[in-house]
């Protein structure tokens, strides 16, 4: 471990007070609210924030020989192609695993008869509440795909150290699945 330690600090002293909150938007996946708020320097202010509905899961299937899946799909929000791993959005009120389970099937048609939690993650902390989740599927049995109607999805079957040198130079950009990638690698020793 490293020698450095972290500050102590109270870690659950908030220094922003809000006076007031109003939706200004939702649909059934978002929620826009903005805050009436004093920030830390004493300041008034307001403060946008995005809630999700759901949670985001991400999924990265590896079979046997140390290979994984991608999807690739047309972002609507970045006018562009993304190829990213499997992943998707589950109820809050539902366990994320189930969740997972069933986007890794509709994506791919890949049922894993093993799962590891590979970690919890903020995707843009700074305006939105998203939380997310990434599981290692491994175990692999292929299935049927089952896309969603909103999704035009290709698949790419490649080793995963191919999948991290697209992390690498720049190839894939999605928050979630860089980090799903390199821990993933780090977990498997690649």
């Amino acid at each position: 471990m490293s020698e450095f330690a972290a500050p102590e600090i109270d870690e659950s002293h908030n220094p922003w007070h809000v006076h007031g909150t109003e939706i200004k938007y939702q649909n059934p996946w978002i929620q826009v609210r903005e805050d009436q708020i004093t920030n830390p320097a004493g300041n008034p202010g307001i403060y946008g924030v995005v809630s999700m509905k759901n949670k985001a899961l991400g999924i990265i299937p590896v079979d046997e020989q140390g290979n994984t899946w991608l999807v690739g799909q047309y972002r609507y929000t970045l006018s562009e192609y993304s190829w990213e791993i499997p992943m998707g959005g589950g109820p809050i009120e539902l366990d994320v695993l189930l969740s997972a389970q069933r986007e890794l099937k509709e994506e791919t048609g890949l049922l894993a008869r093993r799962w590891t939690n590979l970690m919890r993650l903020h995707t843009s902390n700074s305006v939105t509440d998203e939380e997310g989740f990434v599981f290692l599927a491994q175990e692999l049995e292929q299935g049927e795909v089952e896309p969603e109607e909103t999704e035009d999805l290709r698949l790419w079957k490649l080793p995963l150290r191919e999948a991290v040198e697209l992390v690498m130079n720049g190839r894939i950009t999605d928050a979630i699945s860089i980090a799903g990638l390199l821990k993933a690698a780090r977990v498997l020793g690649i």
